[in-house]
């Protein structure tokens, strides 16, 4: 795992298959697959995550349903254009997998999980691309949301919203498009409604990162680094 792309784009997911897999892509003969992964949250509800896996990385019986795995990987983008429109799509892009037991553990993977405490994080460190969008709730809650490009190999880029709360959420709303910045958080879904022109509704599913913590690169004050009270979005 000591690659590049930790310096600025990874992440750690416990959680449990569900669904089936679905062929993705082929590169260079390299079949690639998409499954969700389902993540509990403190709240009670869960996260549904897609995951992209290259076939070299699974075993016949790695992605059966119910099956509890530690992705260890990127978050990452892509442009999909549907009837002549662009939709940004995210998935995780895993680098490593670790099957884990239910109940019989191995000594090896018990040792993995006391490490791996936190079963959904995501580091990230980028530039910010959008003046940020500053906002409260009826109910007083206030909420920023940010678009962050993150550099990848080959001068590649990936796009990824981010939803920051509170104090953080004020912070945000001054940063300055190009700021650099470093944020901690979860990877976390969202369902919502797409009204269309014709009148009918679409339910759709957001991904996005809820900011835990953010800090502004390069700008030695305290006051550039930011937690919240890691409120969640129900």
């Amino acid at each position: 795992m000591d690659t590049n792309y930790l310096e600025n784009n990874y992440l750690t997911l416990v959680g449990k298959v569900t669904g089936e897999k679905k062929f993705s892509h082929e590169i260079y003969g390299e079949s690639f697959y998409v499954f969700n992964l389902e993540i509990p949250r403190l709240s009670g509800n869960s996260d549904i995550i897609p995951i992209t896996v290259s076939e070299r990385l699974l075993k016949e019986e790695t992605l059966q349903e119910g099956k509890k795995l530690l992705i260890k990987g990127q978050f990452r983008s892509y442009n999909s254009y549907e009837n002549e429109k662009n939709r940004l799509i995210l998935t995780v892009f895993a680098k490593d997998i670790v099957e884990l037991e239910e109940n019989e553990v191995e000594e090896e993977e018990n040792e993995i999980v006391k490490k791996e405490t936190i079963t959904n994080e995501v580091v990230l460190v980028g530039y910010i691309c959008k003046k940020p969008i500053y906002r409260q709730t009826p109910f007083g809650r206030e909420i920023s949301d940010l678009l962050l490009a993150v550099n990848r190999a080959y001068n590649k880029s990936d796009y990824i919203p981010c939803i920051a709360w509170g104090r953080t959420a004020r912070f945000c709303q001054n940063l300055e498009v190009g700021s650099q910045v470093k944020v901690v958080g979860r990877v976390q879904s969202r369902t919502y409604e797409k009204k269309h022109e014709d009148g009918s509704v679409e339910t759709r599913i957001a991904y996005e990162v809820s900011v835990g913590s953010l800090e502004v690169i390069d700008e030695k004050s305290e006051e550039n680094e930011m937690g919240t009270e890691n409120q969640e979005a129900v």
